[in-house]
């Protein structure tokens, strides 16, 4: 008991001591005295919300221990904390629980998805039975009508015949009985006169009608002639697409086969070489001394290769191969493209020759995954051109750009479109319009990833984007806060500013002092925990550029020069 006693009053003794010494703002606080103190660093001038409760008793016997105490809370009172929320997130529950979420929209997609092809399916069939109702009605109906005037037309033919033989009967009779007067021989007269006119006007009704009927059997005869003669020509027509169809693909397959035989020949060259140096005794030091110059051969001969092509064929042959239905065909084009696109003296070319409208259109028209990253990697060679920077986005290159980020999975896609992105944040220019089409939100899109190629080109377009607005800042072209603010970057690049890749660090601390120098990003660079980044790169950054930047930034807004004398920071 007296052991334990006395490491209590040792603890509370190193206790009183930090808070005395935290009180006094002292540079050295005595934490590793006791267990306690260690335990309780955080709370008491550290990032904790700290209460401290402290008991007295209304005795006089107890009055020294009570006014040591309230003196104790006195100074505990003065130790300022900077709170600062620890969130941890399960990031694998949470990938799960968008996973299921995710399962079951798909699986609505798809029930509802085929409801609607159940109900499309249920009106096409209505419509048919419809139509073919509509259809057996009408030809009910015209047989109906034709019989009818068949029917009428025998009645009358009949009802015709019946009073000519009566008035036949009849002139026969008044012959007869001629001598008894005219008037009887008269009237017979005219009714055989009346039909006789009306025999004949049948009779002309029966001939015109069948002469319409002969016109018309003579127009059907034609008509299935003419409707022959456009079958041959429409027979005649796919064939002769057929054949240019055929023609197209031998050419393009005459293309591939130059590309590969100036490949062959290339690889042939170079083993020829590699024997002739085998040949000759060179030892195996020798041999690996000598793959520099090799690989850079290889390099020189493909770009050869590539121009040879390029001078066989011609651009513009090879741009219309991007458009072509192969699939290995159009993969292939799309390379001689981009290998074409990476020298700065075909770029010109390429664009007005339509080939960036054509990578573009790539794209938005195809979903293979080597198609999209070697479409991607052209364009991010193109974007290099500044010329070329501004055609890309008034035809709309962003906002393809940002829908292949957040479709593709693949690195090498990502780290291609992140490039092209990056390219276009070094443009003064087009800062604005980049912002208000999606530019930054799909370049923070792609950390999804987590590749270190992929972050560092992203890194990259952060800090050009970071550099060209600081740059419009100055120059009073813009003000208020940094856009990459507004869209929630800097929790991110505060995250990886201290990366253990070089080329993320490096980028990321060049963003961070552009952002920091003016006084609009200050507020929310220290409430981010930006400043200790800052103060970090001032002292350990590995370029003197960028810490003699941090530094001046420090040492230039009053919002970092009145939080470091608050903490009692030397930088």
């Amino acid at each position: 008991m007296l052991e334990e006693a006395k490491s209590i009053n040792l603890s509370l003794s190193s206790l009183g001591k930090c808070i005395n010494a935290l009180a006094e703002n002292n540079a050295h606080v005595p934490f590793r005295d006791s267990k306690l103190t260690r335990m309780l660093r955080d709370s008491f001038g550290g990032t904790a919300r700290t209460s401290l409760i402290v008991t007295i008793g209304p005795s006089p016997r107890h009055r020294g221990e009570t006014s040591s105490t309230i003196l104790f809370g006195q100074r505990a009172m003065k130790v300022e904390n900077m709170l600062k929320i620890k969130e941890e997130f399960d990031y694998k529950s949470l990938s799960r629980k968008l996973e299921v979420q995710l399962d079951k929209l798909i699986a609505e997609n798809e029930r509802q998805q085929k409801a609607f092809e159940d109900e499309v399916e249920k009106i096409n069939l209505e419509a048919q039975c419809r139509i073919a109702e509509v259809e057996r009605n009408f030809a009910d109906a015209l047989e109906k009508e034709r019989l009818k005037c068949q029917m009428e037309y025998m009645e009358l033919v009949k009802e015709l015949e019946q009073k000519l033989v009566l008035n036949q009967e009849r002139h026969d009779c008044n012959s007869s009985v001629a001598g008894n007067g005219e008037g009887p021989a008269s009237s017979s007269a005219g009714e055989v006169t009346e039909v006789k006119i009306l025999l004949e006007t049948e009779r002309s009704r029966r001939k015109a009608a069948e002469e319409e009927v002969e016109h018309l059997k003579n127009q059907l005869g034609k008509y299935t002639q003419t409707q022959a003669g456009d079958a041959e020509i429409v027979k005649l027509r796919n064939i002769l697409e057929d054949e240019a169809n055929q023609k197209k693909r031998l050419e393009e397959e005459v293309i591939i086969l130059r590309s590969q035989l100036l490949q062959l020949n290339f690889e042939a060259d170079q083993m020829r070489k590699c024997l002739e140096n085998g040949s000759s005794g060179s030892t195996f030091s020798a041999m690996d001394s000598s793959r520099p110059n090799q690989f850079k051969d290889t390099a020189n001969g493909q770009k050869s290769s590539v121009a040879t092509l390029f001078e066989q064929v011609g651009l513009q042959k090879i741009l219309s191969l991007l458009e072509s239905d192969d699939a290995n065909v159009r993969i292939h084009a799309v390379k001689v493209v981009a290998n074409l696109a990476a020298e700065e003296a075909n770029q010109k070319r390429i664009v007005e020759s339509g080939g960036l409208t054509s990578l573009l259109m790539l794209l938005r028209r195809y979903e293979d995954e080597t198609v999209r990253r070697v479409a991607a990697g052209a364009i991010a060679n193109l974007a290099m051109n500044e010329a070329n920077q501004e055609l890309i986005m008034a035809e709309g290159g962003i906002t393809l750009l940002s829908m292949t980020a957040s479709d593709a999975e693949d690195p090498q896609t990502l780290r291609m479109v992140a490039g092209a992105i990056a390219n276009l944040c070094g443009n003064d220019r087009i800062l604005m319009t980049l912002r208000s089409q999606g530019g930054i939100k799909a370049l923070l899109g792609i950390v999804r990833c987590g590749h270190p190629d992929v972050l560092s080109q992203v890194a990259r377009g952060i800090a050009n984007f970071a550099k060209c607005e600081s740059r419009a800042s100055n120059q009073g072209i813009k003000s208020g806060r940094s856009f990459l603010i507004e869209d929630g970057a800097l929790p991110w690049i505060v995250q990886n500013a201290n990366n253990e890749a070089a080329p993320i660090r490096r980028h990321l601390e060049l963003a961070l002092c552009h952002l920091a120098q003016h006084e609009v990003n200050a507020k929310d660079l220290v409430s981010g925990g930006a400043l200790w980044e800052l103060v970090r790169i001032s002292r350990d950054c590995s370029r003197e550029d960028i810490r003699n930047l941090a530094r001046r930034t420090l040492s230039s807004v009053s919002t970092f020069k009145a939080e470091l004398r608050r903490l009692r920071i030397d930088y």
